[in-house]
């Protein structure tokens, strides 16, 4: 990798950096649509993947796949609509399946259903962002504290992401705004009165310095490796529940195969279908107007014909992988007496599948 701080350089540096990354990675081999495929990550956005895609086709000039080379790119440049905001949603339809457990929650001394459960966001940046605003909006959940680089701020009657996002475009920091309370110690994040807590930042920011200052009884990891081993087994004997990384932030790299499917089939997901749905939708509408004698309103016709955007599409198919996902996670957690937590039961089911591909086809050669 390239280790550089993106604050600290020009628009016109990065380019020079990520073209010329890209162009050592194709001379060794190691990109393509069908080698390895990168996407964007903490530090980086569409438009570093736009470079990576403009640099791999001018060497590959002609190659009909080679937008599918790398993904997280700007919908006008062969992306997809709905990858920016995928890893938190992906976050927050992880924790909606946790919470939809009754006995699980039960057990934790907690009501099921995510509204009314209050977070604790540490990390505004992409995901953080998109886990608030999603769960927020679409779930109900009150967020009542925020940490970022320029400290962390609290209020217990909840902070309105859009809002926050929007004061600190306008002021650049978090702090000072309207309603919250701000920290004397930044890091005190940790510790904050919460139903769950999501550190979306960096890893091993939950230690074994500060595990046991862990009020909430969940913590959603939306970063990579934000708890070290020694925290978790603090965390677990304090009766804490791990919703993994592996499985909670995995929501970007699964629109990036969606991204990746589009670019192979060179056509958007919608694009055939949507009409004829629509059609068909409005001839049901038409008959049942017909049979029954009543209307339905312009605003409820247009909603219930209204054919699948790619959004919709890709939308819906997140939600159904992280919530098929996490139902294999949890029979493998609550099935195995030897499996503990949901770390080791995906680690478990992983294998698992990885295991039964072996023993179906055998090693070769």
């Amino acid at each position: 990798g390239v280790k550089v701080s993106p604050r600290s350089l020009t628009p016109s540096q990065m380019e020079k950096i990520t073209r010329r990354y890209t162009t050592e990675l194709i001379r060794k081999g190691f990109i393509g649509p069908g080698v390895d495929v990168p996407a964007p990550d903490y530090g980086t956005s569409s438009r570093e993947m736009a470079w990576i895609m403009d640099t791999y086709m001018t060497f590959n000039h002609g190659e009909i796949d080679g937008p599918a080379c790398v993904t997280g790119k700007p919908v006008a440049q062969h992306g997809i609509q709905g990858r920016t905001e995928a890893t938190g949603r992906g976050v927050y339809y992880g924790m909606r399946e946790f919470f939809s457990h009754k006995d699980d929650v039960k057990a934790l001394g907690m009501t099921p259903g995510i509204a009314g459960k209050t977070l604790v966001i540490q990390g505004l940046g992409n995901v953080g962002s998109f886990t608030g605003l999603i769960s927020q909006n679409e779930g109900d959940a009150i967020i009542v504290g925020v940490a970022e680089m320029e400290g962390t701020i609290y209020n217990p009657d909840g902070i309105d992401i859009e809002k926050l996002l929007k004061f600190r475009k306008d002021r650049g920091s978090i702090l000072g705004y309207p309603g919250s309370v701000t920290l004397d110690n930044p890091k005190d994040w940790v510790g904050l009165k919460c139903d769950v807590l999501i550190p979306a930042a960096l890893e091993s920011q939950i230690h074994v310095g500060n595990a046991k200052q862990v009020k909430a009884k969940v913590i959603a990891e939306a970063a990579n490796g934000p708890v070290t081993a020694d925290a978790e087994s603090i965390l677990r004997k304090k009766g804490v529940v791990i919703i993994p990384d592996m499985y909670i932030n995995a929501g970007g790299v699964t629109v990036s195969y969606f991204e990746w499917l589009k670019n192979l089939s060179h056509q958007r997901f919608g694009r055939i279908e949507k009409r004829y749905r629509k059609e068909t939708y409005s001839g049901i509408l038409d008959q049942i107007e017909e049979h029954t004698g009543n209307k339905v309103s312009k605003k409820d016709r247009a909603f219930l014909t209204k054919g699948a955007d790619e959004v919709d599409l890709v939308r819906s198919g997140l939600d159904d992988t992280m919530s098929t996902a996490y139902a294999e996670i949890r029979e493998v957690w609550k099935r195995k007496k030897s499996v503990e937590d949901l770390r080791t039961a995906a680690f478990v089911s992983a294998l698992n599948k990885i295991a039964n591909d072996y023993i179906r086809m055998g090693v070769f050669p």
